[in-house]
């Protein structure tokens, strides 16, 4: 792939260029010159477009398509073309599939259907065989195959036996264990957070407590196991705390926190909308603050868009039989660049790959080419014609989103 891109504002931290307007040529998919004014005398493609900003290319870390099993909701192929189109180089991809990604050859499977892709698929094999949470899955074998880390999604470990055992297995080759945070025997049929409006509108709700009571107790199996740990998706301001200290004990514990909890509080159910009916539930005003101070301040490691394709007969019933989760790729980059500077949703979006087996690629000379292509500034309101995925469940649907993104070079391809 050669390629010379005009006029672009690098966002990157780790880059000589970083806050400069530069052209950058590429040759095989290799940054060979980045200048003021470069000529193209090979005539090589050029890439010229509006208020061009490019930076790292985005990573995120908890991702749902339906293949196998539920390709109605999304499929491989389509997926990864949702995911560049939003601006995605790598998506880590859960395994609440039918059949469970819970084997080495289940690995390969979806390592095969996204084989030449511009966009790099991570798989994460299950904890458990089926996700029953019963008995252990070959996590060393799954392993092998190129499963960047293990766990049953949206789905709590009841045994805290068997998370201690998970943590002490997968210490032997560096494996990274994911643990839903939710305390089932208290969280029981709650369907929203358990709060003044749940009381106020008759919906059954799920205390704080369920999530940081699961928190605590990981927190003690990973101190006892100097295990590796991560906690997807925390939405409570305990969760926050709680994560702070550990991270001040040197536990090896990460977490992220799903960008529609950031936004949105559980005042919005008044309107029994199960577009908004997620997993962890919306909380309060108080616990989004607190989410967005401990990204600012490093307690919480990433975001994510916790993409969930869901399809219609999911969501169309009665709120208390909705199955909960939103997608969330193609409105991530607008929802973020909507709170933040441009420069910080980019810094949030590019977090977190290390810890799932990523190396970062800066925009330097000499690095191989990964980046995101988009335009920072233009508000707009996010509608169906904006949803690439199969199934339409967003959250975001009718709000205000800002910022365009163009699609991503990876992989020596290019997809915009």
């Amino acid at each position: 792939m050669n390629v010379l891109i005009k006029s672009a504002t690098i966002i990157d931290a780790k880059s000589e260029y970083h806050n400069k307007t530069q052209d950058i040529l590429v040759e095989k998919g290799v940054i060979v010159n980045i200048a003021n004014s470069i000529k193209n005398p090979k005539n090589y493609r050029e890439i010229k477009l509006d208020n061009l900003h490019i930076s790292q290319g985005w990573f995120d870390s908890s991702v749902c398509f339906g293949e196998p099993g539920f390709e109605e909701r999304e499929t491989i192929a389509n997926g990864l073309k949702v995911a560049a189109k939003s601006g995605f180089t790598a998506v880590a991809i859960n395994a609440n599939t039918n059949p469970v990604i819970d084997s080495n050859s289940d690995v390969s499977f979806l390592k095969n259907k996204a084989e030449g892709n511009a966009v790099s698929l991570l798989p994460i094999g299950a904890l458990t065989k089926e996700s029953k949470g019963s008995v252990l899955a070959e996590l060393f074998d799954m392993k092998t195959a190129g499963a960047v880390a293990f766990g049953d999604y949206k789905k709590a470990q009841s045994n805290p036996n068997l998370m201690k055992i998970a943590l002490q297995y997968a210490s032997t080759f560096n494996g990274l264990v994911c643990s839903f945070p939710q305390e089932n025997a208290i969280a029981l049929n709650g369907v929203m957070n358990e709060h003044i409006t749940s009381t106020s509108i008759g919906l059954k709700g799920i205390p704080a407590l369920a999530e940081e009571l699961q928190i605590v107790r990981d927190l003690f199996l990973l101190e006892y196991t100097n295990g590796k740990l991560h906690i997807p998706t925390i939405s409570t301001a305990k969760s926050v705390e709680l994560i702070r200290e550990a991270k001040k004990k040197k536990l090896d514990v990460t977490c992220s926190v799903a960008i529609h909890n950031l936004i949105f509080t559980d005042e919005r159910l008044t309107s029994f909308d199960t577009n908004y009916k997620v997993s962890p539930p919306l909380r309060t005003q108080n616990d989004s603050d607190a989410l967005i101070a401990g990204l600012k301040d490093g307690a919480i490691d990433m975001v994510t868009s916790d993409h969930n394709p869901l399809d219609i007969e999911l969501k169309k019933i009665e709120f208390d039989y909705a199955t909960p989760g939103t997608i969330g790729l193609e409105s991530a980059f607008g929802a973020l660049n909507n709170m933040f500077s441009a420069k910080t949703a980019v810094k949030f979006l590019t977090k977190g790959k290390e810890r799932f087996g990523l190396e970062s690629s800066s925009i330097n000379k000499g690095n191989k080419l990964n980046v995101t292509l988009f335009n920072p500034e233009g508000h707009y309101t996010f509608s169906k014609n904006d949803m690439h995925s199969k199934s339409k469940n967003s959250i975001f649907e009718g709000h205000s989103l800002k910022g365009k993104v163009y699609g991503i070079i990876n992989n020596n391809q290019i997809q915009l």
